[in-house]
């Protein structure tokens, strides 16, 4: 019955991990050769994140081949759209393709979690055909449902499903959309917009703004403060920074490459920011929580709260508190140990009674004193009896060798330990 009881709690945390067990779309895919290609482009566009930080997908993978052709004179940005086409945000395994109903479904892609794909152009349409064929394609009307389920790669039920098809999924405007590059965008008209309008005024006045814009074609998040957050109390004025200091808080509010939320949730460290310089080590440290991403600067942290922009290589977070690096304003103030209670005095214990002298022994010369006469009817007691002096105890208080204590408490330790058997 014990082992039982010991158990319980085992049974219950194995329960809670295969629950929330993770999985790792490069590590599925490291396993088959022939989706190298497709494997490495998941890994570049950062696509491998956002599929491992869903629940109930699935991955129409293309072989070496297919995949050649698909990025074939295409930017990264372009292939990342192309991608999420191939993201399926359900689970369909071989048994549920062949038992779809009325033979023909619509899925929702990643594509349509982009905000960028108007009508059904995020959606793609599956097929059951007669003779156990299952064909995929875009779901915007007049486009052909070419593509053929090939075989299943890996599943794990409910979870993530990878299903091979024959060739990519097309749908209109995605290959021939242009690639931004960093004349193309607008970073003061992103931040204004988001109302980001006094972080891009400094951008601009300090010259950082430049500075920017040279990094993005190597990859940069930008982490902006909101208009609500310069007017909190806990930011310095900023007017008295040197322009010097002030460059390099606009810097601590960027990092290098290109890191969208989904790759930000697995960080689970320190990152460098882009005014990390040598012994300069301005790093801000990534901590998650659910789907809340907190960045902390060791003097104070903000909430990353919103994507402004997410288009390879920019991505624009706003953030709810401006960051303060310590190397500007040091370290967060240790509080202050709370005050002890005063306690108020103690009383002076009341003075006992000084005790009667004892009377001396007599000396042996002297005669034994006469025996005592009884006491006359009437007369007070000199002092209490010993029966008295117990029964006056036995008043103030319950005795901790009283029979009917000792009794109570083996009643109520028999009774907890019965209960713990049941169990």
């Amino acid at each position: 019955m014990a082992t039982s009881i010991l158990s319980l709690p085992l049974l219950i945390f194995s329960l809670l991990a295969i629950s929330t067990t993770a999985h790792n779309i490069t590590a599925i895919l490291d396993g088959f050769p022939e989706f190298t290609v497709f494997n490495g482009y998941l890994t570049q566009t950062k696509l491998a994140d956002e599929i491992n930080t869903r629940e109930t997908i699935t991955v129409l993978a293309l072989d070496n081949a297919a995949m050649t052709a698909l990025a074939a004179n295409h930017p990264l940005s372009v292939i990342k759209n192309a991608l999420r086409l191939h993201v399926l945000l359900d689970y369909f395994d071989p048994q549920k393709l062949h038992k779809i109903s009325d033979g023909t479904t619509l899925s929702t892609t990643l594509y349509q979690t982009t905000g960028n794909a108007p009508g059904q152009l995020g959606f793609v349409n599956i097929t059951d055909v007669r003779g156990g064929k299952v064909c995929f394609g875009s779901a915007v009307t007049g486009y052909k449902q070419d593509v053929t389920y090939q075989k299943s790669v890996k599943e794990i039920p409910y979870n993530i499903s990878v299903l091979q098809i024959s060739s990519p999924i097309i749908a209109p405007g995605v290959l021939t959309a242009p690639a931004p590059s960093a004349s193309d965008v607008n970073i003061t008209g992103l931040l204004n917009k988001a109302g980001c309008k006094t972080f891009a005024s400094l951008l601009e006045s300090s010259g950082v703004l430049k500075t920017y814009e040279s990094a993005v074609k190597n990859g940069l998040t930008v982490f902006a403060p909101n208009d609500e957050a310069f007017k909190a109390k806990a930011v310095p004025d900023l007017s008295k920074l040197s322009n010097a200091d002030l460059v390099s808080l606009l810097l601590y509010h960027a990092m290098v490459g290109y890191s969208p939320f989904a790759t930000l949730k697995t960080t689970g460290s320190e990152i460098n920011t882009l005014a990390t310089n040598g012994a300069e080590k301005y790093g801000l440290a990534v901590t998650t929580s659910g789907d809340e991403v907190t960045l902390k600067t060791g003097v104070d942290s903000s909430r990353v709260a919103s994507t402004v922009m997410d288009e390879t290589p920019l991505v624009i977070f706003t953030v709810d508190n401006v960051l303060l690096p310590v190397e500007l304003f040091g370290a967060s103030p240790t509080p202050a140990p709370a005050p002890e209670p005063v306690s108020s005095p103690t009383p002076s214990p009341a003075r006992a009674p000084t005790p009667a002298p004892e009377a001396s022994a007599p000396s042996p010369n002297e005669s034994p004193p006469a025996p005592p006469t009884a006491t006359p009817a009437g007369s007070p007691a000199d002092a209490p009896s010993a029966e008295s002096e117990r029964s006056t105890a036995d008043n103030s208080g319950v005795s901790i060798y009283s029979p009917t204590l000792v009794k109570a408490l083996l009643t109520a330790c028999v009774s907890v330990i019965f209960s713990a058997l049941s169990f």
